[in-house]
Order: structure tokens, then sequence, then C-alpha cells
């Protein structure tokens, strides 16, 4: 990895009444890859990100951003930060225009309408540049909280839980924004609980429970490593008993009789299926259908979480 663009050192965070929300956080975050950090309700993500952005103060570690420690250099470190918070915070009475314009003069850059208006072209926001945004539907005022978030042409955006309640439709809409955003340069890092959305967009999956970075891995890597698949034979004639000749492969017989299945690794060697399916022949049984099946990132997740 070339010099991070975010890197986390020993980050924990401990809160008066005891609890203690991050526990000896490392994390590296590479410029330009797509992080998704996933984990349930309050296992820290929210707290990771509110730190990295010096909203919250740490209790201990250290945070760099573009170089720029968060702390003594904190007005250098979050200019190149975007947030886009879970909540809607939005003065309804302005409009689109003034509020995502009035967001970048917060940051002390020079009136830009050129980018402002490419801005709102991307997130489709443009023809409502002068609605207020009480007029607006929940998906819209998302994309105008990006837009704010992106008004001073950061270099990194937090999105937090970016399509939490948000529909099927507008969540795809979402994807595709963040992935225009990438191919622009910005690093991105969003923090999720859909799997689905991880599985989408990420590069790179982090997993937080309990405070702690359970794991950080390529998404690829990870379903490789983690991923599981099911093999299962549909028997036309049910049987009692899994024949001696196929018990080496450590199939589990459903309790009607009527399925075996065969568990394995991506990393089973590829002719294995080859000689089960041959030993089931020569074991007479008769397999009327096979069906395979994928674990997926949540299985992974499940899993990793339960350990």
């Amino acid at each position: 990895m070339m010099q991070p663009i975010v890197s986390v050192q020993n980050l924990s965070k401990t809160y008066a009444s005891g609890l203690v929300a991050l526990d000896g956080v490392s994390l590296d975050i590479a410029r330009g890859e797509i992080l998704a950090l996933l984990g349930p309700n309050g296992a820290g993500k929210t707290t990771l990100i509110s730190i990295i952005c010096g909203i919250v103060t740490k209790s201990a570690g250290t945070v760099l951003v573009g170089g720029h420690d968060s702390v003594t250099d904190f007005r250098a470190a979050r200019a190149l930060i975007g947030l886009v918070p879970q909540e809607l915070h939005l003065s309804i009475f302005e409009t689109v225009w003034d509020t995502v314009s009035f967001s970048r003069q917060l940051y002390g850059r020079k009136t830009d309408a050129a980018y402002i208006e490419t801005l709102l072209r991307m997130l489709s926001l443009w023809d409502k540049r002068n609605a207020k945004i009480m007029t607006l539907s929940g998906g819209m005022k998302r994309r105008v909280l990006i837009a704010k978030a992106l008004s001073h042409q950061p270099q990194i955006l937090f999105l937090d839980e970016p399509t939490a309640g948000v529909d099927v439709g507008l969540r795809k809409e979402m994807w595709s924004v963040i992935r225009s955003l990438k191919a622009t340069g910005v690093t991105v890092i969003l923090t999720t609980h859909y799997i689905d959305e991880a599985e989408e967009m990420a590069d790179r999956v982090g997993v937080i429970d309990k405070g702690r970075l359970i794991l950080v891995e390529e998404k690829a890597t990870l379903m490789q490593k983690l991923g599981q698949k099911k093999l299962s034979l549909h028997l036309a004639r049910p049987v009692n008993d899994i024949p001696a000749s196929l018990k080496a492969y450590g199939l589990h017989l459903s309790p009607d009789g009527s399925v075996l299945t065969y568990v394995h690794g991506s990393g089973a060697p590829r002719d294995i299926i080859l000689r089960l399916l041959k030993d089931a022949e020569s074991a007479k049984l008769d397999v009327h259908d096979i069906s395979t099946e994928q674990s997926s990132l949540e299985d992974i997740f499940m899993g990793l979480v339960a350990k």
C-alpha cells in the first residue's frame, strides 16, 4: 500500500459511563479505495468515523488524515474530509443551491458556481436547485447531504449508513453515485449493516464488533477464504444411511433421507466433486438432481461475529 490517506493507530474510546466504544483499532485506508465497515448496531462504526472526522475526542491512539494529525493539525485534516451523517440535518427553508453553496463557504473555499453545478448534476439534483429542502423526498434530501459533504471538494468521503431506511431503488442509485465518486478519485468509507451493500460496493471490507476491528480484508479474498460451497445431491429414492463408500466425504444426510449435502471451502480440489458423483453412482444412488450454493458475505459475517 502506498502512503495511506487515512492512518489510524491503536485508537481507543471509553466514555465517562465506562462504555468502551473502541478498543485498540488500527487501520490504514488507501487513496481512492471504497472501504466498507460492517458491524451490528453499537459495534463502534459511528464512533470510529466520528473520531477520524474530529467530532468525538479519542481516549488514546493517533489519527493521520493526508499526513495531518487530526488533533494538532485539525483544520488541515478536516478540510480533506466530507461527512454524510446518518441523520438528515438540513435547514428546510433553504434552497438546494444555497444549502450546498453555504457549506462550501464554511470551509473558506471561494465561490465556484461551475463546480456546484457539476456536483448537483452528478447527484441528479440540478432540476431541484431552486427547490426548498422541505419539498424534497427523503432520497433527494440524502443526495443534498452528499452534495453538502462534497461542496468543499474533499479527498475523503465518509458515509455513515448511507442507505439506512431508504428503498431498494434508491439504494441502487446511491451505489452508482458512490461508484462515480470513486471514479473521480475520492476515497469512500461507508459504514453499513447491509451486507449486500458491502458485497456490491467495497474493494475492502472491515468487520467491527464490540469496539474491535476483527479483520480487514480484500472483499474477493474474504469471500474466497471464508466462503463455503454446498453441493446437494437430490435422490429419487431416499436412503436410510450414507453408503460406506461415501463416508470419507463427510456428507450430511437430510432427515427424510432424500438429500445428501457436501460442504467444501473454495480451496477444495476441482476433481473432488467429480469423484463424489462417480462414487455416488457406484454406490447405486439414484441422483435425479444436483444443486450448488455458495455462501454470501452475510454468512461469513454472521460466522465471524458469532466467533
